[in-house]
């Protein structure tokens, strides 16, 4: 496979973007955290084929992107109060939260009952996010290797494994998002992230 680069500032990225992804493929865009590599939520066969890339084991779970709350509706089939305020408090920002899921969403995505949500600050993300819907996205690099903040990181880990990587220069956050659990009674941070434990636990349990 050759791996195509464009600027996120072309005319065709997010024609070639959408097209990849109709087509099944994988696609790499800037983030307000980290580069991240995705492709449809919904679309099972393409999903297997970021474990593919990635080298990654294939009981983690895929977070899902999105680039409007109104998306919600098609991801989870309860949004507890406590998520819904952090979501008021962070969204679009560094937060990951992980809630029931839709029977819709598929095995590949996540085998469990859960799905882990986000919708990030970054406005090409964005765009591309509303135009393409949720999107099943995880960092742009090899299991277990650095996370990348630049398109030139990510195609020293992976190069030839997609078909387009989006070049918005540096992501500016350069750390993975806070990561919650919101299924049980009180917020379980999985993964410590740029909003600290103390931000998480005072919006979510005012």
């Amino acid at each position: 496979m050759k791996t195509r680069i464009l600027k996120t500032t072309s005319p065709e990225a997010l024609p070639a973007a959408l097209d990849i992804l109709l087509r099944g493929g994988l696609i790499v865009f800037p983030t307000d955290t980290v580069y991240g590599l995705g492709t449809s939520a919904f679309n099972s066969s393409a999903i297997e084929k970021i474990y593919l890339a990635k080298g990654r084991p294939v009981e983690k779970a895929i977070p899902v992107l999105i680039g409007s709350r109104e998306d919600l509706v098609n991801l989870t089939s309860s949004m507890p109060e406590m998520a819904n305020r952090l979501i008021h408090k962070f969204w679009p920002g560094a937060l990951t939260i992980i809630v029931l899921k839709k029977s819709s969403i598929p095995e590949s995505v996540s085998s469990t009952n859960t799905v882990a949500l986000r919708m990030p600050d970054h406005p090409f993300a964005l765009e591309l996010l509303r135009q393409t819907g949720p999107l099943a996205v995880t960092s742009a690099n090899i299991s277990n290797q650095s996370n990348p903040t630049t398109a030139e990181q990510v195609l020293e880990q992976l190069d030839g494994r997609i078909d387009l990587v989006l070049d918005g220069g540096e992501s500016p956050g350069g750390q993975p998002s806070t990561l919650v659990d919101c299924t049980g009674s009180r917020p379980n941070i999985l993964r410590a992230g740029p909003i600290s434990e103390t931000e998480i636990l005072k919006t979510s349990l005012d």
